[in-house]
């Protein structure tokens, strides 16, 4: 089927989707789950085939990590997925509701956005996780994956689709793209496309703004940093900062430039630099960090090094770090370790960017973590959803007002009046 043909499906299964209810929505959720499960080893042989012929063409040791799909990860899917069907349903949720004037009132009520267009990398546990939390909020989605995964990709949307459509979800309302030319109709396919999701580098999300008047909502970079305080308890610091860098290097909130406050470099660097080379972290530093620490000089501060390498810069104040934050991020996720409470305040206050923490980890920042069962990506944008995007990044909401008869010529001439009154009640026929 030609672009045109899977995305005019999908916003007809759209329809019937939106409508479906909380409990058949979830027995789908399970159904699915119960079904990748059922399916393993067809998932597995499959990944195997994407990750030898993409060992054979040289794929990046960061990128071939992400496009492993073993049984563990099928089971973390699984429990994403089971996360999911336990949070209340998004849609259908009132958001506001006003009384204009004695019998006429006005409710802001939530509901899907419609059809998705996402377009995400090499992982294929992303494919389950995007088209499960568009199930459970009640949109349609056209899903294009990174070619190395295409063996996987077409197993898990197989077993998807056919495990949701068993329960009565509409025909359609899942839909894979493969090819490049795919991606490239689809950006024309405003009539029937609502929003798309990229996931990819800076360039390619910067692409896709520009050659669609489709909606665009993502990130491009996910330059993270974690700055360490003069007041920092430092074995705290060490612990979240390894953390922050190498407990998953290839993923857009690992921490990629680490800030130590001059007053504390001289006694915490060493021992940060020793647990970072006990994990093969190559360090890259400025001046003062290599007067300090064997390390090789840093050339920039915009590396989104998504492997086991670290930027480490020494700043002079709490004011320096925010502006060399707000000055190289990406709008991603910051993290401040601290005792003093005003200056994590500070810190959070000031610094632009989707995700902002005290002494955690910058890896905290992630759908599952926040319970908003999964995520479809991180959203850097300033409208509709900011950070980790969830059901509730998933859907917009209508304004349904309830009458009996009123007509706006009686407002004009003053026979009637509006009350404005707030109601604290829910929508219903």
């Amino acid at each position: 089927m030609q672009t045109i043909d899977l995305a005019m499906a999908a916003k007809k299964a759209s329809i019937g989707l939106a409508a479906l209810s909380t409990e058949k929505k979830n027995e789908a959720l399970d159904a699915v789950a119960k079904a990748l499960v059922e399916h393993k080893n067809e998932i597995i042989a499959a990944n195997q085939k994407d990750l030898e012929r993409s060992k054979e063409e040289n794929l990046a040791a960061p990128l071939l990590k992400r496009l492993k799909f073993d049984e563990g990860k099928i089971n973390d899917v699984v429990a994403g997925i089971q996360s999911l069907i336990g949070l209340p349903d998004p849609i259908g949720e009132t958001l506001a509701a006003t009384e204009l004037d004695q019998g006429l009132e006005l409710y802001k009520v939530s509901c899907p956005i419609g059809v998705i267009g996402m377009i995400f990398e090499s992982r294929p546990d992303a494919l389950v996780q995007i088209s499960s939390l568009c199930l459970k909020s009640g949109n349609a989605t056209l899903l294009k994956g990174g070619r190395e995964a295409i063996e996987t990709n077409r197993i898990l949307a197989k077993v998807i689709r056919e495990a949701s459509e068993k329960c009565g979800v509409p025909s359609g309302w899942i839909q894979l793209l493969e090819t490049r030319e795919d991606v490239n109709e689809m950006l024309k396919l405003d009539k029937y496309i609502d929003l798309i999701i990229p996931r990819g580098s800076n360039a390619f999300v910067q692409y896709i703004m520009n050659n669609s008047n489709i909606a665009v909502m993502g990130h491009a970079d996910g330059i993270c940093h974690t700055y360490i305080d003069k007041d920092a308890d430092e074995d705290m610091a060490i612990k979240v900062a390894v953390d922050a860098k190498t407990q998953y290097v290839s993923v857009c909130n690992a921490t990629e430039t680490i800030l130590i406050h001059k007053d504390i470099a001289q006694s915490i660097l060493p021992k940060l630099a020793d647990e970072l080379v006990k994990r093969n972290v190559e360090i890259y530093g400025c001046e003062k960090t290599q007067k300090i620490i064997s390390c090789e000089p840093a050339t920039d501060w915009k590396s989104e090094w998504l492997d086991y390498k670290v930027s480490i810069k020494i700043v002079s104040s709490l004011d320096e770090a925010i502006e060399h934050i707000n000055t190289y991020n990406s709008r991603h996720t910051e993290a401040i370790i601290t005792k003093n409470a005003q200056a994590a305040e500070k810190f959070m206050n000031l610094v632009d960017s989707a995700d902002v923490f005290w002494n955690c980890s910058t890896r905290f920042a992630d759908g599952f973590r926040f319970g908003l069962g999964a995520e479809v990506g991180i959203s850097t944008n300033k409208l509709h959803a900011r950070g980790p995007v969830g059901l509730e990044g998933l859907t917009i909401y209508k304004w349904k007002l309830k009458g009996n008869g009123q007509i706006v010529a009686d407002y004009v001439s003053g026979k009637s009046s509006f009350t404005h009154k707030k109601l604290n009640k829910k929508f219903s026929i």
